[in-house]
């Protein structure tokens, strides 16, 4: 597959990325720079945050959510970039010492978000992790936070069945990706293995194909994997980046696989940037926050 970086802007960890098909625009953001980053055409327009960012979410109200360490903000996109707007929302998970992590919306619009110990200093450095302390919250469009899970490592992958009755979800630091049935009353049953360990990397995040297919990011694997429904590999995505984060389907025909990246201890030349690669699938659009 030809690929090509989209932008020459390089991130510390990328992640996060976002297709906002009414605008055909790309959000994404640079959690450990504390950027997020939207590209219209070839304009990239970055507002620079006071805090690590893992998520930027357009709002159906016109300006967007970010998810900061000490919560949930909106943030007037019509603000300068050094100088950005931001109104907190809301608190999600209160628990000190954590910071949000993997968040995307579902098809009704709300604001599903998974969160784990910082293991990110000041400056981008890592920290090590030492306890299970995150969980998965469910955030209403009025701002109604609902808890889903505890006890989470490193939440990554947030995708939903076409029938919203199951959830998509992973844990990096278990190397797993699973999958939960939600009851009619929004509560989570308990997660069953939909694809483990394996020698490609450990999960990141994820994107949906209109067939049903997931296509998983492969930290440290150099790859993407696209897994069928039942949990099985269907093809390996060879990419030129060691850390790819994650992916998200864009393009007028949703056609478009955008990939963000991390810096890693190997150098590569384009290990930060956001990849484009032509596929021959139609992905799922992105939905906003509904509120």
């Amino acid at each position: 597959m030809a690929w090509i970086a989209v932008t020459e802007h390089r991130a510390q960890l990328g992640e996060g990325p976002f297709w906002d098909a009414p605008t055909q625009a790309l959000y994404w953001v640079d959690i450990a720079g504390k950027q997020a980053l939207r590209l219209i055409g070839a304009n990239v327009q970055i507002w620079q945050m006071p805090e690590h960012v893992s998520a930027f979410i357009p709002c159906e109200s016109g300006d967007a959510l970010v998810t900061l360490s000490s919560g949930v903000y909106r943030l007037d996109l019509d603000s300068p970039g050094l100088e950005p707007r931001l109104t907190l929302f809301c608190v999600a998970d209160p628990q000190p010492g954590n910071r949000p992590n993997e968040a995307r919306c579902d098809a009704q619009g709300r604001l599903w978000l998974g969160t784990m110990q910082n293991n990110l200093g000041e400056h981008g450095e890592d920290l090590p992790i030492v306890c299970r302390s995150g969980g998965l919250f469910r955030i209403e469009r009025a701002g109604r936070v609902v808890p889903l899970l505890r006890n989470l490592g490193i939440p990554n992958t947030l995708l939903w069945s076409d029938d919203a009755t199951t959830v998509y979800f992973g844990d990096s630091l278990d190397g797993t990706l699973y999958r939960h049935f939600i009851r009619t009353d929004g509560a989570l049953d308990a997660p069953q293995v939909l694809f483990g360990p394996h020698g490609r990397g450990c999960p990141d995040g994820s994107a949906m194909d209109t067939e049903g297919f997931i296509w998983n990011a492969r930290w440290d694997g150099s790859c993407l994997l696209r897994l069928s429904p039942d949990g099985n590999i269907d093809r390996i995505i060879e990419l030129p980046v060691s850390r790819p984060t994650s992916c998200v389907f864009g393009g007028t025909d949703l056609k478009t696989l955008y990939i963000t990246s991390a810096a890693s201890p190997l150098g590569h030349t384009l290990d930060g940037a956001v990849l484009s690669i032509a596929v021959d699938v139609r992905g799922k659009h992105c939905a906003r926050f509904a509120g």
